[in-house]
């Protein structure tokens, strides 16, 4: 592919991308972009020139703003920046991970993912790597969560989070809920007691992860089959969330609801 033409506008400078998006919220003058960027004319009327002559930006009345390719440039442009943004700061993880249990809708969403940061136990003690999951939920006011795993604490901790009055509601795979039922029949029975709780089991899918108004944290299984339990993917801003939350939905729509043992 040449170097040249439009793609290269965008894709070759970081300047002119910034100033893509700068000019997207608004038209701004000369001196407003040199503020912005901290930097003088010499150094900006250069790239200013360029996307100007690529018909991205217009100058009229001293004011610099998108034309209608600029707009729909930025429109286009920026959530596919967020994507690649998204895959490589997390790249290790999304490449050594089986992801087949992440559906294509919300692979195709990825870029809502952009904020979240791979955390990793590099100790031998499994527990180690959910002491973020651990330090978040009891300050949580809403859990949701998918679990194909088991950890003998998680019973009485759902069981707690239901006596505190906050909405919660799991769903997890037949294997874990046949261990938390032979194990933790009289908690299991409690927490279905209670009109904001919720358990659900779904067939199979290699995938854990836990969402609430706090954050979202999710786990995956290497592509061999076995579970990571050393690297979670978390996320505490409003997108992260909302994806979490959509993961969510999408598994429940599919579960079967447990109202009594």
């Amino acid at each position: 592919m040449k170097s040249t033409g439009l793609l290269s506008i965008l894709t070759f400078s970081e300047k002119r991308k910034d100033i893509l998006f700068l000019l997207q919220e608004s038209p701004k003058t000369l001196s407003e972009i040199k503020d912005y960027f901290d930097v003088r004319s010499p150094e900006i009327l250069p790239r200013l020139k360029e996307m100007e002559t690529a018909n991205m930006i217009v100058r009229q009345e001293g004011m610099y703003k998108l034309t209608s390719l600029g707009k729909v440039s930025a429109i286009y442009y920026k959530p596919f920046l967020d994507t690649l943004t998204a895959i490589e700061a997390n790249e290790d993880f999304w490449r050594d991970h089986d992801i087949t249990a992440i559906p294509d809708t919300l692979l195709g969403r990825i870029q809502e993912l952009k904020e979240c940061r791979v955390i990793k136990d590099e100790h031998e003690h499994i527990y180690d790597s959910h002491k973020t999951f651990m330090d978040n939920v009891p300050a949580s006011n809403r859990f949701i969560g998918f679990t194909s795993i088991f950890l003998p604490s998680y019973p009485s901790m759902f069981l707690e989070m239901a006596q505190k009055n906050i909405p919660i509601s799991i769903i997890m795979t037949p294997n874990v809920f046949f261990k938390i039922k032979s194990e933790h029949n009289a908690e299991i029975e409690e927490f279905l007691k209670y009109k904001h709780t919720s358990l659900h089991v779904y067939d199979t899918a290699k995938v854990a992860f836990v969402v609430t108004d706090r954050f979202m944290s999710l786990s995956l299984f290497f592509k061999n089959g076995t579970f990571d339990p050393r690297s979670d993917l978390v996320g505490f801003d409003s997108s992260s969330i909302k994806w979490g939350e959509d993961l969510f939905k999408y598994y429940k729509e599919n579960a079967v609801e447990i109202k009594t043992l």
